[in-house]
């Protein structure tokens, strides 16, 4: 019986970090279109979530958790919108570094793997209760 536990408590610790994954790709999402107001203020940054493993010593188990949330360094591409109040003097904007398409693939593969841990505890669960069952 202790087994199903564990098994149990790897399956919620990765539905806990793949739960702030889906938050941290819908804030991207939500900002894919935030410019700057005004001229030299950067626009919103993506970020990214890296996982590790940790060592449970009290029950001896290797579960993942969240690593760091960071930002993504990588370049802001630029919107030719001379009218807007951040635009340069050749007309550009800075528009967020990110990809609605990459943070679409990323949600997916977030929640799948979400899932995937919540059918493991659904069926964790329904070995429980058939044991109980059949003990009684």
């Amino acid at each position: 019986m202790s087994d199903v536990l564990k098994t149990m408590q790897i399956s919620a610790a990765g539905m806990k970090t793949q739960g702030v994954r889906i938050r941290v790709i819908s804030e991207n999402i939500a900002n894919a279109s935030s410019l700057p107001t005004s001229p030299g203020d950067e626009p919103y940054r993506r970020k990214t979530v890296t996982f590790k493993n940790t060592l449970d010593r009290e029950s001896g188990l290797e579960t993942v958790e969240i690593s760091k949330v960071r930002r993504d360094p990588s370049s802001f591409p630029l919107k030719y919108q001379p009218s807007h109040p951040a635009a340069n003097g050749d007309g550009y904007v800075q528009a967020p570094n990110v990809n609605s398409l990459i943070e679409m693939a990323d949600l997916r593969e977030a929640q799948r793997s979400y899932e995937a841990n919540l059918n493991v505890i659904k069926a964790s669960k329904a070995m429980v209760q058939a044991t109980i069952e059949v003990l009684r």
